[in-house]
C-alpha cells in the first residue's frame, strides 16, 4: 500500500546512529541522503528520517523482520544504544496468530516495532 515514508526527527545525527544500528539486524541498509533526509531500504528508499524544526507528532512504525531472532536482534541493538523498551520481544496473539514483535522508543519518542508474522 505504501511505497515509502519519512519519519520526522529533531536530531538527524542522533537518529542516523539509531536507525543505522537497529535496521541492520532486519536487513535494511542506508540507501541515500537528500538534504536533511536519510533513506533506508533493501534496494530502494522505503523508509526515511527527515529533520524538522517544528514539534514532532509521535508516530508508530513497524518494520518487517524475517524471523523471531531478527526481532530479538533489533531489540538488543536498540537497548544497546540506550533506547527505552516499550515491549520486550514476544508473541502478541491479540494482533494475530504467530505475531512476534518488540517495541522501542527512538530518540524522538516514536514507537518503533519489529514484527515477524511466523
Amino acid at each position: 500500500m505504501i511505497d515509502h515514508m519519512n519519519l520526522p526527527v529533531s536530531d538527524l545525527l542522533k537518529s542516523k546512529r539509531f536507525y543505522d544500528t537497529v535496521l541492520d539486524p532486519l536487513g535494511y541498509r542506508f540507501i541515500a541522503e537528500d538534504g536533511p533526509a536519510r533513506g533506508y531500504g533493501t534496494t530502494t528508499w522505503q523508509f526515511g528520517i527527515e529533520l524538522v524544526q517544528s514539534p514532532i507528532l509521535k508516530l508508530h512504525v513497524a518494520f518487517i523482520a524475517q524471523s523471531s531472532s531478527h526481532v530479538r536482534a533489533f531489540h538488543n541493538a536498540a537497548i544497546g544504544l540506550g533506547a527505552h523498551s516499550i515491549g520486550e520481544p514476544g508473541l502478541r496473539p491479540v494482533y494475530g496468530f504467530g505475531y512476534y514483535a518488540a517495541f522501542v522508543e527512538d530518540p524522538d519518542g516514536h514507537n518503533i516495532e519489529a514484527v515477524f508474522r511466523g
